[in-house]
């Protein structure tokens, strides 16, 4: 036996035995032939290895390598583990499948970086193999290469890379890939020219108008996907009956519907055909109701053909669901990203001879199911590669686990996939990736910015992991290729990596192990910064060592990545306890025990192909086909055998589809669906009725309406038996059982596992010894007692102490988590407790935000979600405020303090408040603010406060909805509240508080509330969603102590004060810098001449501020008052846009700040003036003026153009985009909200379905943006013409004086608002009024542009932005809700 001491040795060695051998040196081929294959040899002990010529004999003259001897030596010397672009055949525990059929079923998942191929053999034994998506010098496709090497394994016969695969032996192939993804990711798709509606050319740049960043000033928003567009002549309208309207036909869904405007084909003809000459191939046809007709879809889809585009998309076949804008955006997407898939299809298929035409190949959907390579399409490929996972958990660990829920984890190295499985599949049919909204059945996986590459910062004394990422490029600091510091890079500190157990792929020649030094200098550099900050810092501290820096970011990262878990359980009604975690994915079986104990979960389950597991879930899923149709159908006896119909239609064309493809009847199952929801709102739920039997008062198909009322109450508390409830859809999923099921072969155990080294490993307390296992070593029924390492070839599983895994009969690992041993938290500041309870902060103010989404009643709270959430410290100082709702921002607090100084000593346990006035911290009337005082034994005083403010759609006056645009008393807009006990004793104060909502109807020409059974029923949920923040704390409280809580609640303040000083003297030290003054000004006015004046001044060595608002004009008659707490809210603002990053938003913010606002000014005006413009239009003034003291960016549009639309039967109310202002290195966006409002506007097929209008025009208002060497953004133009008599109210700004430019831009185009009449007569309404509108008539808005940045004659900056990391793509039904809180 020879020793080798390097690669080069073991080829020499080879070589030379070669020679004797013919059978090795056909061996000797195979490996020259995969000279990417890195084949390294270790011993127990070293990285070098022993191999005997008698075992290479052995391997080289058997048929097939034997399992337990590849020819990759295996057992003879275990192979590194986890190396890239190599075979790792994991045969030691091997998987028998069902149905062999004596030809090869191949399951491979293409992911970014890997791509894993799952192979069943003939015989029914299983190879597995892993190797890099990407490798132009060795192979053109990695899933082609992949199954190539298997059949040369197999058969023993060498298949060169340039011939097609033989496809004798293969009978299925099934992929999961990222290609999509990918492509939609970095913008590489197919070019397209979008073919629209006249009238709507910037529909899909408008989106919703909402941002996605609320405090970066520059608007980052994805780019769309089109090339072009093409707006077509035609129009098709809901049908009213109106006089001289011609005949109706009627739509799919059972509406009317007029053709007002039959398509042009003929002046389109000539259009297709320029595009076709500028090369565009691609096109997608969006036309407005084409969901429910078709036709005119339909005609240019087939004239498009005819001239011979190659992807023709049409938004009616795409996804024929209500709302032009997802639609629309799906409708793109497919016309982007398919005829991308359809290439890689093809070149796939190039790799085989035949073109697989007798191989059965399926691609997995983003909806969890199977579909011919043929039908697959790309808008619904993008969650293709994570969607595997988790069929293959619930698959599995479901199963396993006897049917307890499963939560899905799946860490990698940039990003974390969680999902949930209970039995079924939990689908979202809107949800955004990489910035676009798809309509489609997609699995709820909820991918969050933390992975094993995200970065580790220190900032302002807190601990910050990610969202940045270090990429695969240049990976961590311990790849070797000069990376940042990482959660990688602090385990491999903490020894719960082993460099050993990694492959020698790392360094510029990719042939150097993993660095612990270069992990370790990385960090200790951040270590500085820490101890730096403990020494010198606000309260001085003892220094951490590099191994408590290090276990500080992890436990971090752990916290960060439960708060999305709790999230996605409790938005449902789950108890995230009541679950099992399902580990898999590279990184996360070293983090698994630590999420599991932080959520209460007793069970963590990893299967022994963790690292594999997409590629599992693809060989176990069943092929699917939907058939879907949009539909509006009350839901009524005297409508269930229409919807009977349209189910078996849809089951018919879902049964026939899955014969076609080879399935028999007995093999084909099928699942309905209705689309339902509450008349009036739009909190529509997909329910089955497969648990529900149909009974005399339901369809055959099931009840559905108990499926509905069912899960209602689960996901949000209560029912409306009174109200009416609609169908929206109807679908059908029917499935073909593949029949591939796994046969566990179990492997027993022989003996107590051996250890295979001792290593240490970093804890809480010290290091402590740690044994390391080797998975493929283990048996059924053995049992580890953590800590410990167990290492398979894809990842490393960490057992903690107090925690014991075992090896289940089908060779899993169930790792049962104990309790954690029990720590001293003391009150002294920690930075990384610091950091923990900021996320623990953060999560109970949203964790009382799903509570009062859940239980409120109307559609302000529940579906636009106009709410905030806080928590307080004992001083009524705000600790955490979620969503950040920009107008919300310190106000609360102030309402919070005014009640504990006017009340005093005559606040007691059992007391909740009720306040709204502006001087008592409230905004506008409409805002609701429940506050509960929350008290603790052996304390007289409260020793903290939770509060919740809602937004109530009326609380009377003088208009309907309480937002009167000409209002002159505070009077005038609604019930007042001062200090009112809303709650006393526990008993809640209903006959007075319904007085109170009434009070206003004794004001003559003022109504009480409108809605009171909706007012109590929300004013109850804000009551609930405090009663779970006082929970959630004192849960808190019993780990910690009180005076560890409160001490908390103080450093998280600090933390924020430390920021913004930060902040500040980095602003004036640059000032400084420069020769400039420290103190700036600005002054800007309202449309009326109101001036707002601001003079800013700078203490650099204290890192404070005066913000001076003397000069500021009076108060005025109108409503454009502002109340103090609404300056305070802008100010919140402009300091958190002027940090730059995230930092917690408390009373810690303004601590630096010292502010001066004269009384009786329109800035803190009489207790009795009208505010309701004051909230909307003022606080984006007083955006400005602080924006422009600092010199940070133009002035966006400076309003939020209120319009307001009703009669006796219906109300509307929007708010519309406008220009954003140009920054030092930015354009300004076009058509979208800005500052103080993030408010999602209604999609032009709901209004129009849902109000008498009929929506003419919505586009970007060309040229309106102030030129600059950065151009302001673009305002919008919105026409609305009237079907009916209603009264119209505008309530706007920026009419008069337009959005300043800065640095010699120009200033945007004012706003401007028409009303024409019938008869043609055009008149300007101005900025603010009511005015009575016909059938006929046409408002049309003109909404400012954003202010220009620097010269405009300077030269033009270079195409494109310097280039940026990209931004993390979140997604999932947490994202969306977090984005939907923060679009008001």
């Amino acid at each position: 036996m020879s020793l080798l001491s390097s690669y080069e040795g073991l080829r020499q060695e080879i070589q030379r035995l070669a020679q004797e051998n013919e059978e090795l040196r056909r061996l000797v081929q195979l490996i020259q032939e995969n000279q990417e294959l890195k084949l390294v040899l270790r011993n127990r002990g070293s990285s070098l290895g022993f191999c005997s010529s008698g075992l290479l004999a052995e391997v080289a003259a058997s048929p097939r390598p034997s399992r337990r001897r590849t020819i990759k030596f295996k057992d003879a010397d275990r192979v590194l583990p986890g190396v890239q672009a190599e075979e790792s055949l994991l045969d030691s525990n091997p998987v028998i499948m069902g149905n062999p059929e004596g030809r090869f079923h191949f399951a491979i998942d293409r992911g970014g970086t890997f791509t894993d191929v799952f192979a069943q053999c003939p015989g029914g034994h299983v190879r597995v193999l892993k190797l890099l998506s990407e490798d132009p010098a060795n192979y053109v496709d990695a899933p082609t290469e992949g199954i190539r090497r298997i059949l040369e394994q197999e058969g023993g016969v060498l298949l060169p890379r340039d011939r097609p695969l033989d496809t004798s032996r293969i009978a299925s192939i099934r992929m999961g890939t990222t290609v999509a993804t990918n492509a939609l990711l970095e913008r590489r798709g197919e070019r397209v020219a979008l073919l629209v509606t006249r009238g709507f050319r910037d529909l899909l740049h408008l989106g919703t108008q909402a941002r996605e960043d609320l405090f970066d000033l520059a608007v980052p928003m994805p780019e769309v996907l089109y090339e072009e567009v093409l707006e077509v002549d035609e129009r098709v309208v809901l049908y009213r009956g109106e006089p001289g309207t011609g005949t109706p036909v009627k739509g799919c869904t059972g509406d009317l519907l007029e053709v007002q405007q039959p398509v042009d084909l003929g002046g389109l003809r000539g259009k297709l055909e320029g595009l076709l000459s500028r090369g565009i191939r691609s096109l997608a046809v969006v036309f407005m109701h084409s969901y429910t007709w078709a036709q005119h879809e339909q005609q240019v889809g087939a004239l498009a053909r005819e001239l011979g585009f190659t992807h023709v998309s049409l938004s009616s076949e795409a996804m024929p669901m209500v709302r032009i804008v997802p639609r629309g955006h799906t409708a793109c997407a497919d016309a982007y990203l398919t005829p991308t898939i359809q290439r890689y299809v093809q070149g796939f298929r190039r790799g085989f001879q035949g073109q697989l035409k007798d191989v059965q190949v399926l691609f997995m959907r983003s909806d969890g199911g199977l579909a011919p390579m043929d039908s697959f399409s790309g808008s619904r490929a993008v969650l293709s590669g994570p969607a595997g996972g988790v069929v293959g958990y619930s698959a599995t660990t479901y199963r396993v686990e006897g049917g307890q829920p499963v939560i899905g984890f799946d860490m990698g190295g940039t990003s974390t996939d969680v999902s949930r499985y209970a039995g079924e599949f939990e689908h979202v049919f809107e949800a955004s990736t990489a910035g676009v909204t798809l309509q489609a059945p997609q699995l709820d996986i909820n991918t969050v910015a933390a992975g094993g590459g995200s970065r580790l910062f220190f900032r302002s004394g807190l601990f910050v992991v990610g969202p940045e990422s270090a990429g695969a490029h240049p990976g961590p600091a311990c790849y070797r290729k000069g990376g940042p510091v990482t959660v990688t890079d602090a385990n491999l500190v903490l020894g719960r990596l082993l460099p050993a157990s990694f492959p020698c792929i790392f360094g510029p020649g990719e042939d150097q192990p993993l660095s612990p030094e270069a992990s370790r200098k990385a960090l200790e550099a951040v270590a500085v910064e820490v101890n730096s900050f403990l020494t010198n810092g606000p309260c001085p501290a003892s220094p951490l060592s590099l191994e408590e820096v290090a276990m500080g970011f992890v436990r971090v990262a752990n916290e960060a990545m439960c708060r999305p878990i709790r999230a996605l359980t409790q938005a449902r009604g789950h108890d995230p306890s009541a679950h099992v975690l399902a580990c898999f994915g590279g990184a996360g079986g070293q983090h698994a025990c630590a999420i599991a104990r932080a959520l209460g979960m007793d069970t963590v389950h990893i299967h022994r192909h963790s690292g594999l597991l997409s590629a599992l879930g693809l060989a176990l899923a069943d092929v699917v086909h939907e058939a879907q149709e949009p539909c509006s159908l009350p839901y009524v006896p005297e409508t269930f055998v229409q919807l009977d119909q349209r189910l078996s239609r849809l089951e018919e064309q879902c049964v026939d589809a899955l014969r076609a493809q080879g399935f028999p009847r007995s093999q084909i199952s099928t699942e309905s669906f209705l689309h339902l929801r509450y008349q009036g709102t739009d909190c529509a739920l997909m329910v089955s009725a497969h648990q529900h039997p149909a009974t005399a008062r339901s369809p055959r198909a099931g009840d559905f309406g108990a499926a509905f009322v069912e899960r209602y109450m689960r996901e949000f508390g209560f029912i409306i038996p009174e109200r009416p409830v609609v169908v929206d859809d109807v679908r059908v999923r029917g499935t073909g059982r593949s029949g591939l099921r796994l046969e566990d072969a179990t492997k027993a155990q022989t003996g107590p596992p051996r250890v295979d080294k001792m290593t240490q490993c970093y804890f809480e307390g010290g290091y402590q010894e740690t044994p390391v296992y080797l998975l493929g070593e283990l048996g059924y029924g053995h049992k580890l007692q953590g800590p410990c390492l167990v290492i398979d070839s894809n990842s490393t599983i960490l057992v903690e102490p107090g925690c014991q895994a075992e090896v289940t009969e089908t060779g899993d690992i169930r790792i049962s988590v104990g309790a954690e041993a029990p720590s001293t938290v003391g009150a002294q500041l920690d930075p990384i407790q610091l950091s923990i309870f900021s996320h623990r902060f953060m999560s109970i103010a949203e964790q009382m935000g799903r509570i009062l989404q859940r239980t409120a009643i109307s559609t302000n709270i529940k579906e636009r979600l106009d709410f905030s959430c806080a928590l307080f410290g004992p001083d009524g100082g705000l600790v955490s405020n979620a969503p950040h709702i920009p107008v919300h921002l310190g106000a609360m607090q102030e309402t919070v303090q005014f009640q504990i100084q006017h009340l005093g000593a005559d606040l007691h346990p059992g007391d909740v408040l009720l306040s709204n006035h502006p001087s008592a911290g409230g905004s506008h009337l409409p805002d609701l603010t429940v506050i509960t005082p929350v008290f603790w034994p052996g304390q007289t005083r409260p020793v903290f406060y939770v509060a919740s403010r809602g937004h109530h759609a009326d609380i009377g006056g003088i208009t309907p909805g309480s937002m009167p645009p000409h209002s002159t008393t505070l009077q005038q807009e609604g019930a007042v509240f001062l200090s009112f006990k809303l709650v006393q004793g526990g008993v809640f104060q209903e006959e007075a508080v319904t007085e109170a909502l009434r009070a206003p109807g004794k004001i003559p020409g003022c109504s009480g509330t409108r809605n009171l059974h909706d007012n109590l029923s929300d004013l109850r949920a804000q009551v609930a969603a405090n009663q779970k923040g006082i929970q959630l704390v004192g849960e808190l409280i019993g780990q910690y102590s009180l005076d560890v809580v409160q001490a908390y609640m103080g450093h998280i303040q600090a933390n924020a004060e430390l920021a913004v000083r930060d902040m500040l003297r980095a602003f004036g030290t640059s000032r400084q810098a420069r020769g400039l003054p420290l103190e700036v000004s600005a002054e800007d006015h309202m449309d009326d001449g109101s001036p707002i004046r601001l003079r800013v001044q700078i203490n650099l060595s204290q890192g404070s501020a005066v913000f001076d608002f003397s000069g500021t004009g009076p108060e005025v008659f109108g409503n454009l008052n502002a109340p103090r707490a609404i300056t305070l809210s802008a100010l919140i603002y402009c300091l958190r846009c002027l940090v730059g990053r995230d930092i917690p938003l408390n009373q810690g913010c303004l601590a630096p700040v010292r502010v001066v606002i004269p009384r009786g000014s329109i800035l803190d005006p009489s207790p009795e003036a009208a505010v309701v413009g004051g909230n909307v239009l003022t606080s984006q003034r007083v955006v400005d003026v602080i924006l422009g003291a600092f010199g940070a960016c133009a002035a966006s549009q400076g309003c939020m153009n209120n319009v307001t639309l009703g009669n006796d039967h219906m109300g509307y109310y929007e708010t519309v985009a406008g220009g954003a202002g140009a920054g030092p290195g930015w354009h300004g966006r076009s058509g979208v909200h800005s500052h103080m409002t993030n408010t999602r506007i209604t999609d032009p097929e709901i209004l129009e379905s849902r109000y008498p209008v009929i929506l003419r025009r919505f586009e970007l208002r060309l040229g309106s943006g102030g030129r600059g060497r950065f151009r302001g953004g673009d305002g919008v133009v919105r026409e609305l013409l009237f079907r009916e008599e209603a009264l119209l109210s505008v309530l706007t700004e920026r009419r008069a004086f337009r959005p300043y430019g800065l640095r010699g831009g120009e200033p945007g185009a004012r706003g401007l608002n028409l009303l024409i009449r019938k008869d043609g007569r055009t008149v300007n309404l101005g900025g603010k009024t009511s005015v009575s509108v016909y059938p006929g008539d046409v408002f049309c808005l003109h909404t400012p542009g954003g202010g220009g940045y620097g010269d405009p004659e300077d030269p033009a900056p270079p195409p494109g932005s310097p280039p940026q990391p990209p931004a993390f793509p979140e997604r999932g039904s947490v994202y969306e809700y977090r984005r939907a809180q923060e679009a008001v």
